[in-house]
């Protein structure tokens, strides 16, 4: 365990004190996303948009270093790194002292401080039955005590705040123990997600339901103002204490961003404008008017527009305009309900008609047609160069019409009526329905599937809904198909198995997957420490995934940002959220656009 932490962690680098630097009230950064925030809920939300906010609002003890290349854990709101325990199991945390929440009614007017108890309540949080946090998974059964609290809420109907639990000890009114059931070397990740940011339980208390539209942290960033699915407005915190930009690299390639930056408050930017613009035509168009700083995801609707290859045009680069390839450890799939009549179940001829439906999917035409090429098909659920990721595993994906046609005839799925479609084995009709998005892009996507479905006589109808209606949709166990996406909370390949962990089916186990086999292959290697062993266990729950085929059409995006040349500070991290309060904007050079 000490010599995992010295690889991922370093020594705090803020020069960081309690008398509070105001933002220039002239600077507004300008972002949109494609999809919509679910909840400002930082225990429920789990999407990027939704996250992007809550990291702004709610801090974590830990966070990334934003500068470095590789993957580097240092403190945010601790003093410093933990202390932890020979055994690996006991992780020992001091805060800071003197920071403040931001100001709420739910305080009465008096400054809050954060102390050890908000971190305690927030991983409670994680656990409580009601709170339905898909995060739940990253303490229940590991922080001990969580399994008998949780079982405890879920038969009293109401989960305990108050009652000593052994593995949240506080210690002092700045000091926290946390103790595991087993080592976990993941576990300082976890302190490092927005959904393990303090919360303060006199708002919760105060809002209840509606702490997703009212959140209130100790971040850089408030909610100046909320509009559902459309804008949402941050400010900058006046309670925030003091930082400066001083992240350090010794990569000459970052030197000219660290003398741009170095010395600056933190946050500069006075107010961030998020836009949902789903669109990509639109949000090219709103981008190219100077109505948006960055891009932070170049939408195929304008990758030719914009670049050439992976080069900019040179007309935008005359305006100086930076385009950059994006690092995600992230993946696309389809996935379908287990438990849907038609298209679920663990028999061979439900098995058998999901892999039918893999072999008729043309990966090849959608990625070079419909993504311009920015794609490419990945070996299995592990994105490349996270721990896990094994790089001679063969492609997850094979398109063969052939065997797809003779999967379905061979378990019975014939055309028993002559009409051109397919029946079920009982000869009930067979009909897919795809949950999908409402985009233009998802109309493209959706021409497609009917005409790879067509060639193999399968008939599909589509239901279009926005991202956060399919993605409840989908908890709940109420689609038949979908198309999701993941990207990494942190660098192993734990973070996307446990996608398909049975006890995860009603969160972030959308596919409502429940196998013995795969679970308790999952249970182990939580507790183990990387290397051989591990991974060819991986390995072993990667084909049992391809096997059953609850997810299908591993993809894999090539992603590009583009920035306006007034953005500063700018740096596009593998796994953290946007960091807005790192980024500065030439306000002068942005009112000339």
């Amino acid at each position: 365990m000490r010599a995992f932490l010295s690889q991922i962690c370093a020594a705090g680098i803020f020069a960081i004190s309690y008398s509070v630097i105001a933002a220039d009230a002239t600077k507004t950064l300008r972002v949109a996303f494609i999809i919509a925030e679910t909840s400002f809920d930082n225990a429920f939300a789990s999407d990027e948009a939704s996250q992007s906010v809550t990291e702004r609002i709610f801090e974590p003890l830990l966070e990334y270093d934003y500068v470095s290349r590789k993957v580097k854990l240092v403190p945010r709101t601790a003093a410093a790194l933990p202390q932890v325990s020979e055994d690996g199991k006991t992780f020992t945390f001091t805060l800071q002292k003197g920071i403040i929440f931001a100001d709420d009614p739910a305080f009465n007017g008096k400054p809050r401080e954060l102390i050890a108890a908000d971190y305690a309540y927030a991983l409670k949080r994680l656990m409580d039955p009601k709170v339905k946090s898909p995060w739940a998974f990253l303490v229940d059964g590991k922080v001990l005590g969580s399994v008998e609290e949780r079982a405890a809420a879920q038969r009293s109907g109401k989960f305990d705040y108050d009652a000593p639990m052994a593995g949240l000890e506080i210690i002092d009114r700045y000091s926290l123990r946390i103790r595991l059931a087993a080592p976990d070397f993941n576990f300082l990740y976890i302190l490092a997600m927005p959904s393990t940011g303090a919360s303060a339980r006199e708002v919760i208390e105060k809002y209840g339901t509606e702490i997703g539209a009212h959140p209130v942290g100790t971040g850089p960033y408030k909610l100046g103002g909320y509009k559902r699915s459309s804008k949402t407005t941050l400010i900058a915190n006046p309670s925030y204490r003091k930082r400066t930009w001083d992240w350090a690299s010794t990569d000459s390639e970052d030197q000219a961003l660290i003398a741009k930056m170095k010395g600056k408050p933190v946050p500069s930017i006075a107010k961030i404008e998020i836009a949902v613009i789903e669109e990509g035509q639109a949000l090219w168009l709103s981008f190219l008017n100077g109505q948006q700083d960055y891009i932070a995801d170049l939408p195929p609707a304008a990758v030719n527009l914009a670049k050439t290859g992976s080069v900019i045009k040179p007309e935008f680069a005359a305006k100086g305009m930076v385009l950059a390839p994006r690092p995600k450890a992230g993946l696309w799939y389809d996935l379908f309900n287990l438990n849907h009549p038609v298209v679920g179940g663990y028999s061979k001829e439900r098995i058998a008609l999901r892999r039918a439906i893999q072999y008729a999917w043309p990966m090849d035409e959608f990625i070079n047609v419909i993504w311009n090429k920015d794609g490419e098909v990945m070996n299995g659920l592990v994105p490349k160069n996270l721990t896990g990721w094994n790089p001679a595993r063969r492609p997850a994906h094979v398109y063969d019409l052939a065997i797809s046609k003779k999967l379905l005839d061979r378990f019975g799925y014939r055309d028993r009526d002559g009409d051109g479609w397919r029946e079920q084995p009982d000869g009930a009709p067979l009909l897919l329905e795809r949950d999908t998005g409402t985009s233009a892009l998802a109309r493209q996507e959706d021409e497609l599937w009917k005409k790879a479905m067509d060639s193999i006589g399968i008939r599909i109808t589509f239901k279009a809904q926005k991202a956060p209606d399919r993605r409840l949709a989908a908890r709940e166990g109420k689609i038949t198909m979908v198309r999701e996406g993941w990207n990494a909370d942190y660098p192993d390949a734990e973070n996307f198995l446990q996608l398909l962990y049975g006890k995860n089916a009603g969160a972030e186990n959308y596919a409502q997957f429940k196998l013995k086999d795969f679970d308790q292959r999952y249970e182990k290697i939580r507790t183990m420490p990387d290397g051989p062993a591990r991974n060819a266990i991986i390995d072993e729950m990667q084909d049992l995934v391809v096997a059953y085929a609850p997810w299908i059409n591993f993809r894999a995006d090539i992603s590009y940002t583009l920035q306006q040349p007034w953005l500063q500070g700018f740096r596009k991290h593998a796994i953290m959220h946007e960091a807005w309060e790192y980024m500065d904007i030439d306000a002068a050079a942005q009112r000339k656009k």
